[in-house]
């Protein structure tokens, strides 16, 4: 239908959370609720409009290369274990594959990644490897040299869950370096960056044209990812612009707070809500799969198709400087 691109934005009264996750099942690209500040609708529907805006295709064999803008970067970060911090990382890559894109997903946990495990991806030390290098060697052949590739062709940079890693010593500039070159061969770089705050942490965030807060519904998770925010808002000026607070819905809450109250503890804007039904999950993990792929009409893959799709288009108006 004619009508069919034109997106939609729910604004209504209702704060619960399910209220927001029913108005997107029901086909909103947004929902925001009364009262609104006339701001905050103008830079929703501003988003909004800014996913249409088509992605440029790489040029064909002989073509001549036009000067594509930098590669972009997407960093999930968990206020906590638990809250399905790799699952939202791996998907939001897995989307953009989907979408025809070029992207590596690369998991920062060293000792503790669970990434590869979750694909079936053997090859899952290739982290190790390149941090383990000198500064200077961490180049875009080294990280291809170490990348593992899921059957449907999303390359993977990953750490093991073997505990020996976690001795592994390397210096904050090798892991930005890792990044700067992951820019170079990827269209986005998505990095888990596991959960919390380090020195290394704090460095590595502030690398992300966009990055992900996951959280859970509950108390203690909401006041560890207000103290997160508030040290990442004191590196980053424009933290607003680029810092997005997702969560993520196991199972129903007899009393959920509702979007609103959580956006107004945290001081940021909720993004998203993802839905992960237990029984997706476990189903995608048998089959070695991203949920995003193994059905990517349930709930919870819809959510997260529009979630990587607002992050990259998000991550390439700030490469292009468009968002200024």
């Amino acid at each position: 239908a004619d009508t069919q691109p034109i997106p939609i934005i729910m604004f209504t009264a209702k704060t619960l959370i399910d209220d927001k996750v029913a108005g997107f099942e029901a086909g909103a690209d947004d929902y925001l609720t009364k009262p609104t500040h006339p701001a905050e609708l103008a830079s929703r529907v501003k988003a909004i409009l800014a996913r249409s805006v088509p992605v440029p295709k790489p040029p064909a064999p002989g073509q001549a290369k036009s000067s594509a803008p930098r590669g972009t970067t997407i960093g999930v970060l968990g206020a906590k274990g638990g809250v399905g911090t790799t699952t939202i990382a791996l998907n939001i890559a897995t989307a953009r594959l989907m979408a025809s894109e070029n992207p590596v997903v690369a998991d920062f946990r060293l000792g503790s990644g669970s990434m590869g495990l979750s694909i079936g991806l053997a090859r899952s030390h290739g982290m190790a490897n390149v941090l383990a290098r000198p500064v200077d060697e961490i180049r875009p052949k080294l990280i291809e040299s170490e990348l593992a590739t899921h059957p449907s062709g999303l390359r993977a940079l990953l750490s093991s869950a073997r505990p020996v890693e976690t001795t592994v010593e390397f210096e904050p500039d090798a892991a930005v370096a890792l990044i700067r070159a992951l820019r170079a061969i990827s269209r986005p770089a998505v990095f888990d960056l596991g959960s919390g705050l380090d020195p290394i942490t704090m460095q590595l965030q502030a690398e992300m044209d966009q990055l992900v807060v996951v959280i859970d519904p509950v108390s203690v998770t909401l006041a560890m990812a207000r103290e997160i925010l508030h040290e990442i808002s004191a590196q980053r000026t424009s933290a607003r612009q680029h810092v997005h607070v997702v969560v993520v819905n196991r199972a129903a809450s007899s009393t959920p707070p509702s979007w609103s109250e959580i956006e107004q503890y945290l001081g940021f804007e909720i993004r998203a809500t993802i839905s992960l039904a237990s029984e997706l999950v476990t189903q995608a993990l048998q089959a070695n799969v991203p949920v995003v792929m193994f059905q990517p009409t349930a709930i919870a893959s819809s959510q997260m198709l529009k979630l990587a799709e607002e992050l990259y288009t998000r991550a390439r108006m700030f490469a292009t400087g468009e968002s200024n």
